[in-house]
């Protein structure tokens, strides 16, 4: 396994992370942060890529860069390129806004002000140095692509003309402490942050939640907050198409096949896009890319070379709902080619892939592609592909192939679901009606004999 060069270390560059080792080489990420990225930024950072890393580049489900295939010579080298480009990825602690930040159309505010304030905070401020690594925020100005998916620490939503605020997880399960003034809203996620840091390095908001309730995180910002309601469930976002923007112009939202493209398929679709007359791009929680600034009938041109590419702008692209790692060789811990094998997979679960249901591939039983259940999940082993149902990877399997066999495993359940279900009936409630035992007889009958 390729070693970590000892001079680069975390902090070095305040765009990357350490590098990580992998099966490929070392791995590097420019955290999420919804800033924008001009197109000649993103053209250069392709160039990057490939001049030091394999070519691979990754958006995570987050919207954190992931650059691949790094030395631990070219590490440097990379990390002095991004800082000479001047990247904004955050700092210490992830603070993530909506990625139309500053370009939705009203009601929705801008976070970026308050995103940047609380950046300048924390980095003199000894405690954040006490803050778990993966202690993060979300600010979430409210527009049609909001963050309700993604988890964090402590969550800030423009509801009314405050902040709401809560804490420990996604939208759906934070637990929400009430509603502070515009003007407050940086100090009140300083103290939150605070009281975090003091449980230790280790310490993670639901945890202490889950612990003590939620009397250590009122009393610290009860100064500031406000009696209102709770903001109302949204529905979901989602980044893929087009985008209405502030100055009239538009936004095209592209996904990145399995989470993954090159740089010189990245280059090209940058080069399309600045003849196209956009002027950045931004990442999007959902691995995609947001082009930003380009008129209406600039996006259709712009879809069909990304189609070529390899790229998704449909939002009925049936790649959108099987998840998959890497795999092996390209992370060391995995026990089956999960990228690999997920277009073939995809063909094989078609009828499935209608977006009603989650397909996850992972090459291990970390699952760290999909940590959350899902309808299916298939995970390598040492032993083949063993299929968790209505679960995560680390959950009890009910049916096992080998990997030759994944495919027509998959096929099986298809079909039958195909044939079982009902007119105008997701895939996901018909596979609900088929009991569990006879879905892992399917998926697993080339086996069992």
């Amino acid at each position: 396994m390729t070693a970590i060069a000892p001079p680069l270390r975390r902090g070095a560059c305040p765009a990357l992370s350490a590098p990580m080792p992998t099966g490929d080489g070392l791995l590097v990420r420019l955290g999420a942060s919804g800033a924008p990225i001009g197109l000649d930024q993103a053209s250069a950072l392709c160039a990057a890529a490939r001049r030091h890393g394999n070519g691979i580049i990754e958006v995570t489900a987050r919207g954190s860069i992931q650059i691949r295939g790094l030395s631990s010579a070219s590490a440097r080298a990379f990390a002095e390129a991004v800082t000479a480009l001047g990247i904004d990825a955050g700092g210490r602690v992830p603070i993530l806004t909506d990625p139309l930040a500053g370009l939705a159309p009203a009601p929705a505010m801008d976070a970026r002000e308050i995103a940047d304030a609380l950046r300048q905070r924390l980095a003199p401020a000894s405690f954040a140095a006490r803050l778990a690594p993966k202690v993060s925020v979300v600010i979430d100005g409210g527009s049609k692509l909001h963050l309700d998916a993604v988890a964090a620490d402590l969550r800030l939503r423009a509801h009314g003309t405050g902040w709401h605020v809560s804490v420990g997880g996604d939208a759906g399960d934070a637990v929400s402490l009430g509603s502070v003034a515009p003007a407050d809203a940086v100090e009140t996620a300083l103290q939150l942050l605070k009281q975090i840091a003091r449980h230790g390095p280790q310490a993670r908001a639901r945890d202490l939640v889950r612990r003590g309730g939620l009397q250590a995180f009122t009393s610290a910002i009860a100064q500031f907050l406000n009696d209102a309601p709770d903001p109302a469930a949204r529905p979901a976002a989602d980044p893929i198409g087009t985008h209405s923007i502030r100055d009239g112009r538009g936004a095209l939202g592209i996904g990145l096949a399995f989470g993954h493209t090159n740089a010189e398929a990245l280059g090209e679709l940058i080069d399309v896009a600045a003849r196209a007359g956009a002027h950045g791009l931004r990442t999007a929680a959902g691995r995609a890319i947001i082009i930003v600034g380009i008129a209406s009938e600039a996006s259709r041109s712009l879809a069909a070379p990304a189609e070529n590419a390899g790229f998704i702008t449909r939002r009925d692209e049936p790649r959108r709902h099987l998840v998959a790692c890497p795999g092996a060789p390209i992370c060391a811990a995995a026990d089956i080619p999960a990228r690999a094998l997920a277009p073939s997979l995809c063909a094989a679960a078609a009828p499935l892939l209608d977006g009603s249901l989650t397909i996850h591939v992972s090459g291990c039983p970390k699952g760290c592609a999909h940590p959350g259940p899902c309808a299916l999940t298939i995970v390598g082993s040492k032993h083949g592909c063993d299929l968790v149902i209505d679960g995560n990877a680390r959950g009890t399997p009910s049916a096992a192939v080998a990997p030759e066999e994944l495919s027509a495993a998959l096929k099986r359940v298809a079909a039958d679901v195909a044939q079982a279900r009902r007119p105008g009936e997701p895939a996901a409630s018909t596979l609900t009606r088929l009991s569990a035992a006879h879905v892992a007889h399917l998926f697993g009958a080339m086996s069992d004999g």
